[in-house]
């Protein structure tokens, strides 16, 4: 399993982004998908999750009407749409995915075993 997440920048306060997660070696629909973020001296966090199927979502609540997370089966990719950025969503953002039986989110980071190798955000002031 590959996963290759890009499309962080810099970016002013207030602006927007799209992340994508490309994902290789996998059957793409049997995996639980999220998005981590790492901000300096800070631990890792989740930023939101998806099923599988796409049918349940999590997202933490900084980023409630935020961000979006959504996947596209055809294309093996997940994305993390994030809107009005704020200084404080400055982090390397990971995505991650497990294989699941079932319809799961998977929120925890020690619930993953496979990892993207993460893209820089930083929102300026």
């Amino acid at each position: 399993v590959q996963l290759q997440a890009y499309g962080g920048g810099l970016v002013q306060a207030g602006g927007f982004l799209r992340l994508s997660c490309a994902a290789c070696g996998l059957l793409f629909d049997n995996y639980a998908m999220a998005w981590f973020r790492q901000a300096t001296g800070k631990e890792r966090e989740v930023v939101a999750a998806i099923s599988e199927s796409a049918g349940s979502t999590y997202y933490r609540d900084a980023a409630k009407g935020q961000f979006t997370i959504f996947r596209d089966s055809a294309k093996n990719t997940l994305y993390l749409q994030m809107n009005s950025l704020k200084p404080e969503d400055t982090a390397v953002y990971y995505c991650a995915a497990e294989r699941v039986y079932g319809e799961y989110v998977l929120i925890r980071e020690s619930d993953y075993d496979h990892w993207g190798q993460g893209t820089q955000v930083t929102v300026s002031s």
